[in-house]
């Protein structure tokens, strides 16, 4: 997934609605390193271990498909800060959340960052945690919004900004306020100093289910082309 400088870079999403029983599970498992079943085995709770799991057997199989390499022969480590990279892979980006039900992976060799988040639309956001990663104009623009549509945006707004996070690299290490978002024509654009910044794209892409999608890209060769894949229930994201 090559492309010249001057091309818009090509991201290949896939979400993944897993089945959750132990058969699968297990399956699942065998694409799995070592090191990673140790930390699967490690979870205290079924629900966050089968999440796990698939998340880590959904990125494995994608990888696989852009690296031509069988999923469990692929080496993965770890930055300082938690990021992953494929080793002998190195221009190949990546990026992979997971939400009770869902897991989302996107992959690029063409840009400079890229970062996904996914969560639940229904999570409930109390006041005082909108404080704590909402900027005052992001506060305002809520507080205007229709009753009713105010839940969702803000969690629109939290998926965004961990994306960017995920994106250059430092996750929540890094305020959630020091990233602030406006909507132009229904797109959502980072602006700081109150000015967009060209250089990043960012989107909310429709999951087909009650989870909220953001996807954050830097690139320098314009607006990137996202290509989806949707895998649903007993789908198995294989090729």
């Amino acid at each position: 997934m090559q492309q010249s400088d001057d091309q818009p870079a090509a991201i290949d999403v896939a979400l993944w609605q897993y089945p959750q029983n132990e058969g699968d599970e297990k399956r699942w498992m065998r694409s799995l390193s070592s090191n990673e079943r140790e930390r699967a085995a490690t979870y205290r709770f079924e629900r966050d271990r089968t999440s796990f799991i698939a998340g880590r057997y959904l990125l494995r199989q994608r990888l696989g498909v852009h690296t031509q390499t069988p999923p469990d022969k692929l080496v993965l480590v770890a930055d300082a800060y938690g990021k992953l990279k494929v080793v002998g892979h190195d221009g190949l980006q990546f990026s992979l959340s997971n939400a009770d039900g869902l897991v989302a992976v996107a992959i690029t060799s063409g840009c400079e960052g890229i970062g996904i988040d996914c969560e639940r639309a229904d999570a409930e956001i109390e006041a005082a945690a909108l404080g704590s990663y909402c900027s005052p104009d992001e506060r305002r623009w809520l507080d205007q919004l229709p009753a009713g549509e105010g839940p969702r945006v803000a969690v629109a707004f939290w998926a965004l900004k961990e994306s960017h996070l995920k994106a250059l690299g430092v996750g929540l290490r890094e305020d959630p306020r020091s990233v602030a978002f406006s909507w132009q024509d229904g797109i959502p654009v980072m602006v700081q100093s109150g000015e967009p910044d060209r250089q990043w794209h960012h989107c909310l892409i429709e999951s087909g289910s009650q989870h909220v999608v953001a996807l954050a890209v830097r690139s320098q060769s314009g607006s990137p082309g996202i290509h989806v894949l949707t895998f649903q229930d007993d789908s198995m994201p294989s090729e």
